[in-house]
């Protein structure tokens, strides 16, 4: 059984009860399993247990906060339901290695640059191209204000897209020799906003000819329009005969995307492949030879 999908929809109901209690408990009933099942999978699923992806998410919402409002940091600490501000400081350090009040003033200060930031983040992207149909309508770069983790994800966005057809991706590409044989996955999170086409994260296992062995863009899975941050994944074979293995996020027609914390990890045959079945849409055997059947 693919959890995906569940963990995907407790995943947004989190998002949008940070500053509610919010106990395992009651996640674990709003996704309809036991606690302790719940626990096991959201946990093989996203690398980490509830309780701390809502401790986290609470802290990295926190530290945007402390860079661009001017609240009291026990404010800040009482509306992430944090009992004390001594508390809220001792998680904040253990994540950004400085208490509240000096990540403020510290980083504060770095955010007086920002627009030359951006202006230059497309050099800052090391080992991402900007590729598609049509890259020269779209931007990549690094955005520090919005993020799901650490201090800064990264993002695709339209300029000048003209329709629905055109697309970009940001992307790499690694060779396949050290995954030969294995399953592996490629997950992380994505947010989206104004997607009229549709985005997703896609990977590709390619041969020495550059024939696609393996392929999967989430098309039949599509995130579009306004989303908040939540978990997706990717799983592929990766064949004896491989040797190019791509990855990126894809964007078609307008609006903007954003991706933070990717990982790759080898996975066993009991996760089953998202692959798209490219025979799925041939016949059977041919069919209407003489031409007297039509639709």
């Amino acid at each position: 059984m693919s959890y995906g999908p569940i963990i995907q929809k407790t995943i947004e109901y989190i998002e949008k009860n940070l500053h509610q209690e919010l106990s395992l408990e009651s996640i674990a009933q709003f996704a309809g399993f036991s606690k302790f099942h719940y626990h096991r999978i959201f946990q093989r699923e996203v690398g980490l247990t509830a309780s701390e992806y809502i401790r986290y998410r609470r802290i990295a919402n926190s530290a945007n906060m402390l860079l661009y409002t001017d609240k009291k940091i026990i404010d800040i600490a009482f509306y992430y339901r944090f009992e004390t501000q001594e508390s809220f400081t001792r998680s904040f350090k253990k994540y950004y290695q400085l208490p509240p009040g000096q990540y403020r003033k510290i980083m504060g200060k770095l955010t007086l640059q920002r627009e030359d930031i951006m202006l230059k983040n497309e050099q800052l992207l090391k080992g991402w191209q900007l590729s598609g149909s049509h890259p020269f309508h779209y931007k990549m770069g690094i955005d520090r204000e919005t993020f799901h983790k650490g201090k800064s994800s990264g993002f695709l966005k339209s300029v000048t897209v003209q329709s629905q057809e055109e697309f970009a991706t940001m992307m790499q590409q690694f060779k396949a020799e050290r995954y030969l044989g294995k399953r592996l996955k490629l997950s992380g999170f994505i947010k989206s906003k104004d997607v009229d086409g549709f985005c997703g994260f896609w990977m590709r296992v390619d041969d020495a000819l550059g024939d696609v062995l393996q392929f999967d863009n989430m098309s039949d899975r599509p995130i579009v329009g306004d989303s908040e941050w939540n978990h997706y994944y990717i799983v592929l074979d990766v064949p004896k005969n491989s040797t190019v293995i791509a990855f990126g996020v894809l964007l078609s027609g307008n609006g903007q995307v954003w991706i933070d914390e990717l990982k790759f990890e080898e996975v066993d045959d009991r996760t089953p492949t998202t692959t798209i079945d490219f025979t799925d849409d041939l016949l059977d055997e041919p069919t209407n030879l003489s031409f007297e059947e039509w639709e």
